[in-house]
């Protein structure tokens, strides 16, 4: 990946996660976070509870710490919340598996 490529990436993910990594460390502690997603494998945890926990680790490196397999998973990051903000339910979404499922990707749709 280009250095180019990097900075897009890093600065694409910063536009997609809202959460703090002690915000999104919390979160990913309550129940509601692991009741959503899609379980794959036999795993009890969900691919986005699993992302969320990468994303901490990402969120609490320095930047020349960034490993090529964090870079791909900003990009898968970016992605998926791209595509999930698009199925957006109609009224309140706070209390929603919808909204759970982005802040396990690190993103709260009800955040500023």
């Amino acid at each position: 990946m280009s250095d180019d490529d990097q900075k897009q990436t890093r600065d694409d993910f910063a536009d997609a996660v809202n959460m703090t990594a002690s915000a999104l460390d919390k979160w990913l502690d309550t129940d509601e976070s692991k009741r959503v997603g899609q379980k794959s494998g036999g795993s009890s945890e969900s691919t986005g509870h699993e992302s969320g926990r990468h994303i901490v680790r990402i969120l609490r490196k320095k930047q020349g710490e960034y490993t090529d397999a964090d870079y791909a998973h900003m990009h898968k990051v970016v992605g998926y919340v791209a595509r999930h903000r698009k199925q957006r339910p109609k009224g309140d979404v706070h209390d929603t598996a919808w909204r759970w499922s982005l802040m396990n990707w690190g993103h709260d749709p009800e955040a500023g």
